[in-house]
């Protein structure tokens, strides 16, 4: 190495000294060209070495300026964010059930808690019917008619409901109000899974706080046992009338078969008609036979 370009590197490294990088360890210039005959090595002096504890590395200099402290930014709980949403929906007192409905709803389209129904779902499937309505029809997830139209209990199944409620209560679908369980269409209809109820549960329940029910009908099994919160199947829970304790009061319940089961199963429709008695017997609906 050139003495000119050694001496250029002690330069740099002062001036880096001097910026506030660190003690840097100087590289001691070479002594000045002698006539190599003036003397000869033994009576040159040695250059003094800096004693091995000394010796600092720009390397080492660089490490030992101190990062600024990067700040970290807690994590924001979507649980708790989405909680406090629902219940400001619910507990505003400026807007009606209609207002609150909607907003609730627009927090089920966007909602994503369970990936495989936000993947797989073509659009949400929130509610329908009358928000002052008495009676409130549960079942237990969208299906492929209702996954394209958005309204729950539409098709075939659809309309085996509509005859309950028409032929059999002889009042208008528009009177009550109908739900699912979940918002979403499970992939190839299959049943919901636990996690799925629970992640949907808070919508389920501020609906019903928003609407205030006294009665509900449960359809099918699915939608007994997440409502109640039982294991028992719906041959065990139907023929009677049960109670709901919801936060605003009790609400009665009267459990029967599935619409889509129905289909499947005519025999089943004497035990639903049964259940369905009970029911308007509660609400204090005539009951006439059906048909006539």
């Amino acid at each position: 190495m050139s003495r000119q370009i050694r001496n250029g590197i002690v330069d740099y490294l002062e001036i880096l000294q001097m910026s506030g990088i660190g003690e840097v360890n100087k590289l001691q210039p070479l002594p000045q060209e002698q006539n190599p005959s003036a003397a000869s090595p033994a009576q040159q002096s040695p250059v003094a070495k800096p004693e091995p504890a000394q010796r600092k590395t720009l390397q080492q200099a660089v490490l030992e300026t101190k990062e600024p402290e990067e700040k970290i930014i807690p994590k924001k709980n979507t649980e708790t964010d989405l909680t406090e949403k629902i219940a400001a929906i619910v507990n505003s007192g400026t807007s009606g059930k209609t207002e609150k409905i909607r907003l609730l709803a627009q927090e089920v389209a966007k909602c994503s808690r369970c990936s495989e129904l936000a993947f797989s779902r073509i659009q949400t499937v929130f509610g329908q019917g009358n928000l002052d309505s008495e009676l409130v029809f549960i079942g237990e997830a969208p299906g492929e008619d209702e996954d394209k139209q958005g309204i729950p209990f539409v098709g075939r199944s659809g309309q085996q409901l509509n005859d309950i409620i028409t032929k059999g209560m002889r009042i208008s679908r528009d009177e009550i109000y109908i739900c699912n369980i979940l918002r979403c269409r499970p992939p190839k209809n299959r049943n919901p899974l636990p996690v799925e109820a629970e992640r949907c549960r808070p919508f389920l329940d501020a609906t019903l706080e928003i609407i205030k029910p006294k009665y509900i009908c449960c359809l099918g099994t699915v939608a007994a046992q997440n409502l109640l919160h039982t294991e028992r199947t719906i041959g065990q829970l139907r023929g009677k009338v049960m109670e709901y304790q919801a936060s605003f009061g009790t609400i009665k319940v009267v459990c029967t078969y599935h619409p889509s089961y129905l289909l499947r199963s005519p025999g089943a429709k004497k035990d639903a008609w049964e259940d369905i008695k009970i029911l308007m017997n509660e609400m204090g609906l005539p009951i006439l036979p059906i048909g006539k």
